[in-house]
């Protein structure tokens, strides 16, 4: 069976790369294994001095549960069984390191809802997912 992790971050491309998905699953002979990840950036500067850890624990599982909530309701509608996970750090280091611990056959990934100039000069997490990944990562357009 295929284990395919899926990177959500509640933006709008996100979601349709997740509607996209779904309707591509029919190809698959074998529902495969799909795991959401939702990955919530470090809180920078202080804020360990004024908040303990676990207040900022349960800030970034909130943050992260809101992000994976369209994905899970759309899965859910589509009847198809997922797991999810939140993990705080930087995008596309996270995404490339736990899709090979958790030994993940693809990762299914949207392109950001930038323009090809300001991905250019920026840099996207997609691309960077792409250039990072030892795993085959499966672009949804």
């Amino acid at each position: 069976m295929l284990k395919m992790l899926l990177p959500v971050d509640g933006s709008d491309a996100s979601n349709q790369a997740i509607k996209d998905f779904i309707q591509l699953l029919g190809c698959y002979k074998e529902m495969p294994e799909i795991h959401l990840l939702n990955v919530q950036l470090p809180l920078h500067g202080n804020v360990s001095l004024f908040i303990d850890g676990k207040n900022i624990a349960e800030y970034h599982k909130d943050e992260g549960m809101e992000r994976l909530k369209v994905a899970r309701q759309l899965m859910d509608q589509a009847e198809i069984s997922h797991q999810f996970h939140i993990i705080v750090g930087e995008p596309a280091d996270v995404i490339v390191a736990f899709a090979k611990e958790k030994l993940f056959d693809r990762i299914v990934i949207g392109p950001r809802g930038v323009s090809a100039i300001k991905s250019l000069i920026l840099g996207s997490v997609t691309n960077k997912v792409v250039q990072l990944s030892t795993i085959p990562v499966l672009l949804i357009k």
